[in-house]
C-alpha cells in the first residue's frame, strides 16, 4: 500500500489502489480493487487460457519472484535477482494459484465455517502478494520503458482476475452464511471484523448482480484500470521529460546556494553540464517560484508545471472524460447514485454531503485570510515600484518578502540547519521517545535493494526484540514518479504464525554537491515527518489478519496518524537535537525557533485554499454523475461558483490529479486530508492538554488505540477510545488560525 502527503511539502499524487475504501489501500497480500467480473464463466475460460499458456511458456521454476522471500526476519523482497522478464510470468502465475486456491474453497462440501472460509480466503493469494509487491515498487521508484509495457498489458488483466474472485457465486454464498451468524458463533471481535469486511467487499463489487451486470461491470473495470495506468504514464512523462534549462548566471538570480546547487546537479544528470534545470516536479518547481527574481521565468516555469497533462502527447483530458462517464456507470450498476457515494460510504464521512460540509466551512475564513495575504504581498509589490498585479507565479516569491517583513523570517535561513540526514535522526528520537522504537542501520548488502539510493534499517523494541524494516529511498532520480509516499512492503500478521511488517518511505529531494549534506526546506522536513508517521502506523500494527494490518483503515482515516507526527518536527527537543548548522554543528537559534512558531500559520490561506479547490472539484466532478465532463470547462466553471481566487490556482489540476485519476484511490476522496487533519488537531491538543508533546499517557493511548488496531474497530469507536470524545472542527479552526463562521 502506498500513501501520499497532500498539501505543504514536496508532494504529488501517488497512484494508490485500494484493495478497498473501507481499507485505506492496497495491501499487497491482496490487490483487490472492488471489481467485478465478466460472470463465473469467464474465469473458468481466464483460468483455461494462463493454464494453456503457460503449458507452452518457459518453466517458471527458477523464477524469483515466486519463491518465498528468502533471508533474515522471515524473507526480504529479491530486488537483486529480478528482472522486468520475470514480471509478468510471475504475475500470471500468482494469479492462477489464487484462484485455484478460491475455487477449493468455493467447492468444499463441509458448511461453510470462519476457518473454511474467511480465514481460508485471507490466506489465499500470497505467492501474488509478493510478487505484487515487488512489482509495485518498481513501477513507482524504478520505471522504464519496458516496465511500463508490462503495465499496460498486465493492468487490464489483473482487474479481470480480481473480478473473477470477487464474482464467484459461491464463494460469496459461502461468506454470507459465515456473515449472517458472525455475532453467534463464537467469533472474537477481529474474526467478526474481517468477516463484516470480506462480505462487505464482495457487496460492493458487485456480487449481488445479475450475470448481464456483472459482464458489463468487468468491461468497465479492465477498461478503467487501462485509463489509470495511461494517465499515471503521461504524467510521469511530463515529469521526467520536461524541465526548463538555465543557461547563465543571470537567469539563477535569487536563488539559494542549496537550490542553485540541485539544479546544476539536475542539469548535469540531463547531459547539461554547466546550465542549471528547473525539472518538472513540485521539489524543483517550488523552490524556484519562491526565490527567483527573474519574474519572467518564474511565469516559465509555472506554466510549465500548471499545464502537466493538459495537452501535447501527454494529454489526459480525454482520459478523464472516459475515466468519469465510467466511474459513473459502475455506480449506477451497483446501486448508487454517483462514483461519490460509493466511495464514502463506509468512509468515516459516510455520505458526500457531510464531506462537503466540511470542505465548505473551512472555504470561506480560507479564502477571506487568501485576501489578507494577497493585500500584503502587493502592499510589498507596490513599496518596491514593481509595476505588476500579483499572479499565481508571484505568490511564493512575495509571501517570503512578506514574511521576512512580518515575522523577521526568511525561510532559507532556516534551510542550513534542516540536513536530511540529521532530521532522519530526528525522526527516530521521536519514534524513541513516543514508543519505545530503535531504528539500528543494516550494512549495505545486508538486505538487497533496487536502486544504491535506498538504506534499510531493523526496528526493534524496547526490549530489543524484532518489530519490522524500515527502507528509505529519499532522492529524486529519473523512472522515479515525484512526490513523497509510503509503501507497505509486507502487512504484520499472526494468523500462520507471527510476521513482521516492511514498510518504506520515498521522497524526492534534489542531491547536492558530492560529499555535501542535503539540505532541505521547512515544508520538505515536514513532508519527511508525515511519511515516516505512515510507516510507524504500519510498524506498530499489532492485529492477526493482514488485511486488517496497520494502515488498512478507512481513507479519510489513514492520514490522521501521519499528519499528526508533524506537529514532533517544531518541538523544542526535536529543533536543539537535530536542527544543527550544516557547516558551524550548531543548533537553530531560539530566537529563529520563536519566529518559526509566531509564523505557524503564516500563509495559511493559500496552502489551505489550494487543497480546497482540489479537494471540492473532485467532490463535485465525482457527483454530476453521467453528466458528459470537459475537464477544462468543469474546472474553470466551479472554480467560479467557487469564488477561487485568482492568485492561486488548484494544487493539482485535473489533468495531473494523480490522487484521483491514477487509481480509485483518493477518488471522490480528496476531501480525505482535511477530515483526518480535524482529528489531528483534536489529537495535538490531548497532549497539550496533558502538559506537552512528549507526555508518557497520551503516547501510550496513541500507540494502544490508534497506531497498533489497524481496521479490527471502527476508526470512530477507535478514536473516541484515545480522546474519550469525537473530534470537534474548533481545533482545526484554531490550528489553522481562521476564525470560525
Amino acid at each position: 500500500m502506498q500513501f501520499d502527503r497532500a498539501s505543504g511539502g514536496s508532494v504529488v499524487a501517488g497512484r494508490i489502489e485500494p484493495r478497498s475504501d473501507l481499507a485505506g489501500a492496497t495491501t499487497c497480500r491482496k490487490r483487490i480493487r472492488h471489481h467485478s467480473t465478466a460472470a463465473l464463466a469467464f474465469m473458468f475460460v481466464v483460468f483455461f487460457e494462463w493454464n494453456t499458456a503457460m503449458a507452452t511458456a518457459a518453466d517458471t521454476s527458477a523464477n524469483p519472484l515466486l519463491a518465498p522471500w528468502k533471508g533474515p526476519w522471515g524473507g526480504v523482497p529479491p530486488f537483486d535477482v529480478v528482472t522486468t522478464a520475470d514480471i509478468e510470468p510471475a504475475l500470471e502465475a500468482g494469479m492462477r494459484e489464487q484462484l485455484g486456491a478460491v475455487a477449493q474453497i468455493a467447492a468444499d462440501p463441509a458448511p461453510a465455517s470462519f476457518e473454511n472460509t474467511i480465514a481460508a480466503f485471507e490466506r489465499s493469494g500470497r505467492t501474488l502478494a509478493r510478487v505484487q509487491s515487488v512489482y509495485s515498487t518498481l513501477t513507482g521508484c524504478k520505471s522504464d520503458e519496458p516496465l511500463r509495457a508490462v503495465e499496460k498489458k498486465m493492468s487490464p488483466k489483473l482487474a479481470a482476475f480480481e473480478d473473477g474472485i470477487y464474482q464467484n457465486d459461491k464463494l460469496f454464498a459461502r461468506i454470507a452464511l459465515v456473515y449472517a451468524v458472525r455475532e453467534s458463533s463464537g467469533l472474537t471481535p477481529e474474526q467478526q471484523r474481517l468477516t463484516w469486511l470480506a462480505y462487505t467487499n464482495f457487496v460492493r463489487a458487485g456480487a449481488k448482480l445479475d450475470a448481464a451486470a456483472k459482464q458489463e461491470l468487468s468491461a468497465i473495470n479492465q477498461k478503467l484500470a487501462e485509463l489509470t495506468t495511461t494517465f499515471s504514464q503521461n504524467l510521469l512523462k511530463c515529469e521526467t521529460d520536461e524541465f526548463i534549462l538555465l543557461n547563465d548566471e543571470t537567469e539563477t538570480a535569487g536563488l539559494a546556494d542549496d537550490v542553485k546547487a540541485a539544479s546544476a546537479e539536475a542539469a548535469t544528470a540531463l547531459g547539461k553540464p554547466g546550465k542549471w534545470a528547473i525539472q518538472n516536479t513540485r521539489s524543483s518547481v517550488d523552490p524556484f517560484l519562491a526565490q527567483s527574481s527573474r519574474r519572467d521565468l518564474r511565469e516559465k516555469v509555472w506554466r510549465m508545471f500548471v499545464g502537466r497533462g493538459d495537452g501535447g502527447v501527454a494529454d489526459n483530458n480525454q482520459i478523464i472524460t472516459e475515466t468519469l462517464t465510467l466511474r459513473a456507470r459502475r455506480a449506477k450498476l451497483l446501486g448508487y447514485p454517483t462514483h461519490a457515494h460509493w466511495r464514502v460510504e463506509h468512509a468515516m464521512a459516510k455520505t458526500p454531503e457531510r464531506a462537503l460540509g466540511l470542505l465548505e466551512a473551512v472555504w470561506k475564513p480560507a479564502v477571506a485570510r487568501v485576501r489578507m495575504e494577497v493585500a500584503d504581498m502587493q502592499a510589498v509589490a507596490d513599496r518596491e515600484g514593481a509595476g505588476i498585479t500579483i499572479e499565481p507565479w508571484d505568490y511564493r516569491y512575495y509571501a517570503e518578502k512578506v514574511r521576512a517583513a512580518k515575522y523577521d523570517l526568511d525561510k532559507s535561513a532556516v534551510v542550513p540547519y534542516l540536513q536530511l540526514e540529521k532530521l532522519r535522526e530526528g525522526m527516530f528520537y521521536t519514534a524513541r521517545e513516543l514508543f519505545g522504537l530503535e531504528f539500528r542501520p543494516l550494512e549495505p548488502g545486508r538486505v538487497p535493494v533496487y536502486h544504491p539510493d535506498v538504506r534499510v534499517w531493523e526496528v526493534v523494541d524496547g526490549a530489543g526484540s524484532h518489530v519490522g524494516l524500515w527502507y528509505f529511498d529519499p532522492f529524486a532520480r529519473t523512472g522515479k514518479r515525484s512526490g513523497a509516499w509510503m509503501s507497505d512492503y509486507r502487512a504484520q500478521e499472526r494468523f500462520d504464525g507471527a510476521v513482521s511488517p516492511i514498510v518504506s518511505n520515498n521522497c524526492n529531494f534534489m542531491r547536492g554537491r558530492p560529499g555535501e549534506p542535503v539540505l532541505i526546506s521547512w515544508d520538505d522536513a515536514t513532508t519527511l515527518f508525515h511519511e515516516f508517521g505512515h510507516a510507524l502506523h504500519g510498524l506498530l500494527s499489532n492485529v492477526n489478519y493482514p488485511s486488517l494490518a496497520g494502515t488498512n483503515v478507512a481513507r479519510d482515516y489513514v492520514e490522521f496518524p501521519s499528519q499528526l507526527l508533524e506537529h514532533w518536527l517544531s518541538t523544542p527537543e526535536v529543533l536543539e537535537k537535530y536542527a544543527l548548522h550544516h557547516e558551524s554543528g550548531r543548533p537553530i537559534p531560539k530566537e529563529l525557533v520563536t519566529r518559526i512558531e509566531r509564523a505557524a500559520t503564516f500563509n495559511e490561506g493559500f496552502r489551505t485554499v489550494e487543497f480546497l479547490a482540489s479537494a471540492l472539484v473532485d467532490m463535485k466532478v465525482h457527483l454530476a454523475g453521467e453528466t458528459p465532463i470537459d475537464p477544462a470547462q468543469f474546472e474553470r466553471e466551479t472554480l467560479a461558483d467557487l469564488g477561487m481566487p485568482r492568485e492561486i490556482v488548484m494544487r493539482h489540476r485535473l489533468p495531473q490529479f494523480l490522487h484521483i485519476f491514477g487509481g480509485d484511490g483518493y477518488s471522490a476522496a480528496y476531501y480525505s486530508y482535511l477530515w483526518a487533519d480535524t482529528l489531528t488537531a483534536d489529537a495535538w491538543e490531548a497532549f497539550t492538554e496533558a502538559g506537552g508533546p512528549w507526555d508518557k499517557d497520551v503516547a501510550r493511548r496513541l500507540r494502544d488505540r490508534i497506531f497498533s488496531v489497524g481496521n479490527t474497530i471502527d476508526p470512530a469507536d477507535s478514536y473516541r477510545a484515545f480522546r474519550g470524545r469525537d473530534a470537534g472542527v474548533d481545533a482545526l479552526m484554531r490550528k489553522r488560525g481562521f476564525v470560525k463562521h
